[in-house]
């Protein structure tokens, strides 16, 4: 028996990098699994090798890694990005340990499969269509005679999203996809087409416990016509946990948990608010990305992150508590910079007035002076990322149309 109880990790990045210290202080080692030979290059910045005891790679070979990981005799597998969910699945329910199952597995995962399950569970969802032909695609478009989205089954961070009015902008956006490796380097063999839900964005990120949830925090997002985005996610703020959408919001999204079998484990849900009600968009079986848990920790009293920490490794806190409402101690929002041109970036115009806002908390740069700067048209395509945190809400909300006021072609110098 090791020394101390040990949890598994599969694909520990992004968000999820933060989960092995809060285990660390919980009294636990941390075995990271990583579910394929290499790591995909936009999530090989955040991995934090020291902070596991030891890295199992998976090459394919099940048995193998059940081998390799049995020896840790780990008290729980869970997973940290998307990529992992599936792995993680079938890991713990063959270690016998806590788990979601695979029964539901794929439906976490595959975005038709998902909404399909969710449908069946007598939830409102979008009209949707999964197909790798053009024709097909161009004909279903047709009948729902609007704005379809067209996106890659398996996917990340907006990546491979597309908003089309026509049937040969969907035609063209199928072309875009398939054969291409999507954001987790997964080769893109189909698309999933879907009704474009007209309505306010909101996030619903949760952790359960044996099918007991917690809502750990709800955000409504913002989004700007840009660079030929109809909607591109330019940030999100953070709302209290009650209110009359608030409540609509959370009794359909604990309806999708028990849908998909979320039993165990964090949830990061994305829901349209339409004029019929709440509708999903998509759901991950982990925490949510771009860093928003670590954020949310330290507004509310407890985020993803701590919650987690709690579910696996102190239950009986997490079950004295989960049905508590959190409380906003400082309002929280998050922007990204949203890039208009692309060149070699010389400096940024007018960040250090950001950074001299009163909210601003915590400013990212993924995009450095000499770096090569893009068009932003999706999460992973920010030159940067401003964490906003205060005790006023107004404040908050000041500094998040500031900072868009002041971003724009003007405010990138290229050499």
């Amino acid at each position: 028996m090791t020394a101390r109880p040990r949890i598994g990790i599969v694909d520990a990045y992004s968000s999820a990098h933060r989960l092995a210290p809060g285990f660390h202080a919980a009294g636990f080692d941390v075995v990271h699994v990583q579910s394929t030979p290499t790591i995909p290059q936009v999530y090989r910045a955040s991995f934090r090798r020291e902070d596991f005891v030891d890295n199992v790679v998976h090459d394919g070979d099940m048995k193998q890694l059940l081998r390799q990981l049995k020896k840790h005799e780990p008290t729980h597998v869970i997973a940290g990005i998307e990529s992992g969910v599936e792995l993680s699945d079938q890991l713990s329910e063959r270690l016998g340990l806590r788990t979601n199952g695979t029964a539901l597995s794929a439906a976490r995962r595959d975005k038709f499969r998902m909404i399909e399950s969710v449908r069946a569970a007598g939830l409102r969802t979008a009209q949707q269509i999964r197909t790798s032909d053009e024709q097909e695609l161009a004909m279903w478009h047709e009948s729902v005679g609007d704005r379809i989205v067209v996106k890659p089954l398996k996917s990340a961070g907006n990546d491979g999203v597309f908003f089309c009015d026509t049937p040969e902008q969907a035609g063209a956006a199928l072309r875009s996809i398939i054969g291409a490796n999507s954001a987790l380097s997964a080769r893109n063999d189909a698309v999933v087409a879907q009704e474009y839900l007209y309505g306010t964005e909101f996030y619903v990120n949760t952790v359960s416990l044996d099918g007991k949830h917690r809502v750990c925090d709800i955000w409504r997002t913002s989004h700007i016509s840009a660079n030929g985005v109809l909607d591109l996610l330019e940030g999100s703020y953070l709302l209290p946990r009650r209110g009359p959408v608030q409540d609509e919001l959370v009794t359909y999204a604990l309806g999708v948990l028990d849908a998909l079998g979320i039993q165990n484990g964090p949830a990061h849900m994305e829901v349209k608010q339409t004029p019929h009600g709440p509708a999903l968009i998509e759901v991950g079986a982990r925490v949510c990305g771009g860093d928003m848990p670590h954020l949310a920790g330290q507004a509310v009293d407890g985020g993803q992150l701590e919650w987690t920490v709690d579910a696996y490794a102190r239950p009986d806190r997490f079950l004295a508590r989960h049905a508590d409402d959190y409380r906003i101690a400082r309002y929280a929002g998050c922007v990204g910079l949203v890039s208009p041109v692309r060149g070699t970036l010389r400096s940024y115009r007018g960040l250090d007035r950001v950074e001299q806002l009163d909210s601003v908390h915590q400013v990212k740069v993924f995009v450095q002076p000499g770096d090569q700067l893009v068009e932003t048209i999706n999460d992973f395509t920010f030159p940067a990322s401003i964490y906003l945190l205060h005790e006023l809400e107004s404040v908050v909300m000041r500094d998040f149309a500031t900072i868009r006021h002041l971003d724009g072609a003007h405010f990138y110098e290229l050499a």
